[in-house]
């Protein structure tokens, strides 16, 4: 066991390693850009944006190296590969194994209750932060003029949506792609549910569904363990290398402000959750949380950091696997706690930069709409930035200023959506101990140890 732990915390300190060293080496890129471009040598960046971190399937891609990232895309590619098949296999074989309907309805509401309580919390810590960010004058900027036009014209998403698409019409083309994850959800949840029904005549199909979620765990296990680190480096160290200051300078107040009110909100809102509704050790929970908070920051995705999160509630956190198998694919999927904090800075700056005046009772409406919008979140690129036009939509927010603060926010809210990442997925993670500890299931020496 103590080799074990041994094991598990090497992993931590290499994710740990990787982030800052990556963060380190993207900040010094930034600025020798930024240095290179201000100087007239443009086309020395040129040359080293074209080893290190052009995107080589691009357009103006085809005669570079990009090393960090093929690295990076190698990795998160690996990972999705897995999801289709880990989200099916767990949360059919967790529907197996709950034999009392009772008991799954049970769960379902412990669930939704403590992802809804979350959000709600959440959402006024955020509008609070941004209120006074607002009233201390933060958030007047001069706003730029460049690019409205494409940011303006991103559709709205009507949330009510994700009823219909949660039902597959064809389960083939869910099965081939990682944008219906929720419709994924659902068919586990059938079959599982059936296969309960079937008993013994299900059990060919239950015993290939145990030998696929061997075969997945180990290629994840070696996945994150071995390649992880690595590719966390090159990943955010990419990620801030190609980031230019000029686009983080106008809104550094809303950038600033959002990142460390989601850090804040990590290690105290969960916590105290779980010591409130637990009486558990909270400190425990969050060293053993904490590489999926890194992790999720690092890949900038729910759905990427679900393997890790449910390795580690089930070996560190001492949860139950059929809980766990229907929590965590849930949460992935309705649970998005930071998306919804980020929108109330984002909201509250966009309104404010175009000379609107926002009042509390504006951010409760606010806050109301962004819950609805984030849990029926489209499996979309920048989801939560795009939403932020239903939420203008609803308030009737839409005039051209708007529009172009919008547009500053969609340029420049990269580092406050990989911040946001562990928000959603460690919230996860807290739901899924309070339910199993509310169920009698969660293993207390496991999750002391």
């Amino acid at each position: 066991m103590s080799n074990e732990n041994k094991k598990q915390m090497s992993v931590v300190k290499k994710m740990m390693i990787a982030l800052v060293g990556g963060l380190v080496v993207g900040l010094i890129f930034m600025f020798i850009r930024s240095s290179l471009l201000d100087s007239g040598n443009e086309a020395t960046w040129n040359m080293i944006n074209k080893i290190l971190f052009q995107d080589i399937t691009a357009e103006d891609g085809t005669g570079a190296l990009g090393l960090l990232y093929i690295i990076g895309q190698l990795f998160m590619r690996g990972l999705q590969a897995a999801i289709v098949p880990l989200v099916l296999v767990s949360l059919s074989l967790a529907m197996c194994s709950i034999s009392s309907s009772t008991k799954l309805g049970r769960i379902a509401g412990r669930t939704v209750l403590g992802f809804v309580c979350f959000y709600v919390v959440g959402a006024f810590c955020g509008g609070v932060v941004a209120y006074l960010m607002k009233s201390a004058g933060l958030f007047n900027v001069n706003l730029p003029a460049e690019a409205v036009t494409d940011a303006a014209t991103i559709d709205a998403f009507n949330p009510l949506a994700t009823i219909v698409t949660a039902v597959p019409s064809n389960i083939t083309e869910v099965f081939s792609s990682n944008n219906s994850i929720l419709a994924v959800v659902v068919v586990a949840i059938v079959i599982g549910l059936c296969l309960q029904a079937l008993g013994e005549k299900g059990d060919p199909l239950k015993k290939v569904f145990e030998s696929v979620s061997e075969v997945v765990n180990m290629y994840l296990t070696f996945l994150i363990n071995k390649v992880g680190p690595v590719a966390i480096f090159c990943l955010v160290s990419r990620t801030f290398a190609i980031y230019g200051t000029e686009y983080l300078a106008p809104a550094a107040a809303y950038i600033v402000g959002a990142m460390i009110t989601l850090f804040i909100l990590v290690v105290t809102l969960y916590p105290i959750g779980i010591w409130l509704t637990t009486r558990l050790n909270p400190m425990k929970f969050l060293k053993k949380i904490a590489k999926v908070g890194v992790f999720g920051f690092s890949v900038n995705s729910s759905a990427a950091t679900l393997p890790l999160n449910t390795r580690t509630n089930l070996d560190e956190l001492g949860c139950s696997q059929e809980i766990t198998s229907f929590v965590l694919p849930t949460g992935m999927t309705i649970n998005m706690n930071g998306t919804t904090v980020m929108h109330m800075f984002a909201v509250t700056f966009i309104a404010t930069s175009a000379g609107i005046d926002v009042t509390p009772a504006n951010l409760v409406v606010v806050a109301f709409l962004s819950i609805c919008a984030a849990m029926g979140c489209p499996a979309i690129p920048i989801a939560g930035t795009t939403l932020i036009v239903t939420i203008l939509s609803g308030m009737g927010w839409t005039s051209d200023a708007c529009m172009i603060a919008y547009a500053l926010v969609v340029a420049i809210n990269r580092p406050v959506e990989m911040a946001l990442l562990p928000l959603n997925v460690i919230g996860d993670a807290a739901t899924n101990v309070i339910v199993n500890a509310k169920e009698k299931e969660l293993n207390k020496e496991v999750y002391n140890s």
